[in-house]
């Protein structure tokens, strides 16, 4: 009896975070292009370092809570995926930036091969004939979409690409660390939210003048990085439960 109730727990565990994650990720994508298209926060990269600088309190306090354990992470595998992470995540805004909502979100359905790609070559994954079948027609819904999405521009289309690469790369990484240091959801993220909101934070200015030259001293702030923190705290949690295509396919119906 024991059994079947701790597997009941941890199987509503899983679906809270599921759901929790398709929700704080639809809003944050939301938010996101509210404030570029409406405000006009085009500032993409600071954008993301100033959601991690919340996200960084925030795990101090969880820290505080009890919530976070001293663990280890050695340096260069942190560097290795605060680049992932930061190429993603960045990527990403400057995607939503430049492409329309629809065609963003049809971008993200590519990591799922990406993804799958990955695990491939990595881990030696195999897969049947049914799930290739289904990732070929992610693959042509992509394809139709790019081709008659009349917004869709170079630079745009460039700045997806890079995001689709680097955000499976990142999630493909985000297993590997778990599973090679033991490390929990919270534990990863306490070691890499204040790495990604220093580095973005540093050369965020100089990168988003250079996209649109534009200094983002001049804009009037407001505090919206809540949305961002639960996205990214869902995204570990989720990512700590399911397999990287499984993650995916949330992440594409978000």
């Amino acid at each position: 009896m024991s059994s079947v109730s701790k597997a009941d727990r941890k199987a509503a565990l899983d679906v809270a975070s599921w759901f929790f994650n398709v929700v704080t990720s639809v809003g944050i994508i939301m938010v996101n292009k509210a404030l570029m298209a409406t405000y006009g926060f085009s500032f993409a990269t600071t954008l993301t370092g100033l959601h991690f600088a919340t996200t960084t309190l925030l795990t101090v306090l969880l820290r505080w809570l009890g919530y976070i354990q001293g663990s280890y992470l050695p340096l260069p595998e942190l560097l290795k995926f605060v680049l992932f992470a930061n190429f993603s995540i960045v990527g990403m805004n400057v995607s939503l930036m430049w492409n329309s909502v629809g065609f963003y979100q049809i971008a993200k359905l590519s990591m799922i091969p990406v993804s799958c790609f990955l695990e491939v070559v990595f881990d030696k994954v195999r897969y049947s004939r049914d799930t290739k079948l289904s990732i070929l027609l992610v693959l042509v819904g992509v394809a139709v979409c790019t081709v008659t999405d009349v917004s869709v521009n170079l630079k745009g289309f460039l700045a997806a690409v890079i995001a689709i690469w680097s955000t499976a790369l990142q999630q493909y990484y985000v297993h590997f660390l778990q599973r090679k240091h033991s490390l929990g959801s919270f534990d990863l993220l306490g070691h890499t939210a204040p790495v990604q909101a220093a580095s973005l934070l540093l050369v965020g200015p100089f990168v988003d003048y250079w996209l649109t030259e534009k200094k983002v001293y001049a804009y009037d702030y407001s505090v919206i990085s809540m949305v961002r923190f639960l996205s990214v705290l869902t995204r570990f949690l989720v990512g700590n439960k399911t397999a990287p295509l499984l993650h995916f396919h949330l992440h594409a119906f978000s």
